[in-house]
Protein backbone atom coordinates (compact mmCIF):
# COMPACT_ATOMS: atom_id res chain seq x y z
CA UNK A 1 0.00 0.00 0.00
CA UNK A 2 1.17 3.11 -1.16
CA UNK A 3 0.06 6.19 0.69
CA UNK A 4 0.91 9.80 1.93
CA UNK A 5 1.30 10.93 5.92
CA UNK A 6 -2.11 13.11 4.97
CA UNK A 7 -3.62 10.70 4.04
CA UNK A 8 -3.02 8.22 6.73
CA UNK A 9 -4.32 10.55 9.01
CA UNK A 10 -7.47 11.25 7.21
CA UNK A 11 -7.83 7.90 7.22
CA UNK A 12 -7.41 7.61 11.48
CA UNK A 13 -9.91 10.13 11.25
CA UNK A 14 -12.39 8.97 9.12
CA UNK A 15 -11.90 5.37 10.94
CA UNK A 16 -13.37 6.92 13.98
CA UNK A 17 -15.76 9.08 12.48
CA UNK A 18 -17.48 5.77 11.54
CA UNK A 19 -17.36 4.38 14.91
CA UNK A 20 -19.02 6.88 16.26
CA UNK A 21 -21.33 7.03 13.19
CA UNK A 22 -22.28 3.64 14.76
CA UNK A 23 -23.10 5.00 18.61
CA UNK A 24 -25.26 7.67 17.18
CA UNK A 25 -22.68 10.64 17.28
CA UNK A 26 -22.60 13.28 14.90
CA UNK A 27 -18.69 14.12 14.39
CA UNK A 28 -16.12 15.60 11.79
CA UNK A 29 -12.97 17.75 10.79
CA UNK A 30 -11.60 20.58 11.70
CA UNK A 31 -10.14 22.67 9.01
CA UNK A 32 -6.35 23.34 10.11
CA UNK A 33 -6.09 20.83 12.92
CA UNK A 34 -6.32 16.51 13.41
CA UNK A 35 -8.57 14.40 15.61
CA UNK A 36 -12.17 14.73 15.29
CA UNK A 37 -14.59 17.10 16.48
CA UNK A 38 -18.14 17.53 17.39
CA UNK A 39 -20.34 20.95 16.65
CA UNK A 40 -17.11 22.22 14.90
CA UNK A 41 -19.12 25.12 12.99
CA UNK A 42 -20.79 25.89 16.71
CA UNK A 43 -18.74 29.02 18.10
CA UNK A 44 -18.44 28.18 21.69
CA UNK A 45 -19.83 24.52 21.56
CA UNK A 46 -16.86 22.74 19.42
CA UNK A 47 -15.16 20.28 21.22
CA UNK A 48 -12.40 17.68 20.60
CA UNK A 49 -13.44 13.82 20.77
CA UNK A 50 -10.28 12.39 19.31
CA UNK A 51 -6.61 12.85 19.19
CA UNK A 52 -4.08 11.97 16.69
CA UNK A 53 -0.63 11.82 16.19
CA UNK A 54 1.43 10.13 13.40
CA UNK A 55 4.95 10.18 13.63
CA UNK A 56 7.21 8.45 10.16
CA UNK A 57 10.73 7.62 9.88
CA UNK A 58 12.28 5.78 7.34
CA UNK A 59 8.76 5.08 5.77
CA UNK A 60 7.53 3.18 9.24
CA UNK A 61 4.69 5.03 10.95
CA UNK A 62 4.38 5.04 14.52
CA UNK A 63 1.03 6.17 14.92
CA UNK A 64 -1.49 6.89 17.80
CA UNK A 65 -5.16 7.98 18.62
CA UNK A 66 -6.72 9.37 21.93
CA UNK A 67 -10.37 8.31 21.49
CA UNK A 68 -12.09 9.21 24.29
CA UNK A 69 -14.55 6.77 25.30
CA UNK A 70 -15.14 6.94 29.07
CA UNK A 71 -13.38 9.38 30.06
CA UNK A 72 -12.96 11.21 33.27
CA UNK A 73 -13.21 15.26 31.81
CA UNK A 74 -12.57 16.55 34.74
CA UNK A 75 -8.84 16.48 34.23
CA UNK A 76 -9.25 18.32 31.32
CA UNK A 77 -10.21 21.31 33.16
CA UNK A 78 -6.43 21.92 34.29
CA UNK A 79 -4.52 21.61 31.34
CA UNK A 80 -5.50 23.59 27.30
CA UNK A 81 -5.88 20.05 25.36
CA UNK A 82 -3.76 20.59 22.14
CA UNK A 83 -3.28 23.99 22.75
CA UNK A 84 -6.60 25.52 22.08
CA UNK A 85 -8.27 27.55 24.76
CA UNK A 86 -11.46 28.25 23.10
CA UNK A 87 -12.27 24.70 22.45
CA UNK A 88 -13.89 21.91 25.18
CA UNK A 89 -13.10 18.37 25.08
CA UNK A 90 -15.73 15.63 25.28
CA UNK A 91 -16.06 11.87 25.49
CA UNK A 92 -18.86 9.36 24.06
CA UNK A 93 -20.06 9.06 27.60
CA UNK A 94 -20.47 12.33 28.00
CA UNK A 95 -22.01 12.35 24.24
CA UNK A 96 -24.44 8.91 24.45
CA UNK A 97 -25.11 9.62 28.25
CA UNK A 98 -24.47 6.08 28.97
CA UNK A 99 -20.99 4.17 29.37
CA UNK A 100 -19.94 2.18 26.86
CA UNK A 101 -17.79 -0.94 26.51
CA UNK A 102 -14.00 -0.46 25.27
CA UNK A 103 -14.04 -3.67 23.53
CA UNK A 104 -17.25 -3.07 21.63
CA UNK A 105 -15.56 0.54 20.74
CA UNK A 106 -12.52 -1.94 19.91
CA UNK A 107 -14.02 -4.36 17.66
CA UNK A 108 -15.97 -1.49 15.36
CA UNK A 109 -12.85 0.36 14.77
CA UNK A 110 -11.23 -2.61 13.47
CA UNK A 111 -14.19 -3.22 11.51
CA UNK A 112 -14.18 0.55 10.21
CA UNK A 113 -10.22 0.62 9.74
CA UNK A 114 -10.37 -2.16 7.13
CA UNK A 115 -13.21 -0.23 5.67
CA UNK A 116 -11.32 2.75 5.23
CA UNK A 117 -7.80 1.41 4.40
CA UNK A 118 -9.55 -1.58 2.27
CA UNK A 119 -6.96 -4.21 4.32
CA UNK A 120 -8.11 -7.56 6.63
CA UNK A 121 -6.84 -7.41 9.75
CA UNK A 122 -5.12 -10.53 11.76
CA UNK A 123 -5.51 -11.33 15.25
CA UNK A 124 -3.63 -13.17 17.75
Amino acid sequence: MNIKVKDYVWGLEETVIRTLADYGIESGRLDGTTGVWLDKGVPGKTRKICAIGVRVSRYVTMHGFALNVNTDLRYFQYINPCGFTDKGVTSMQQESGREIEIKEVRDSLKEKFSEVFQVELYTA
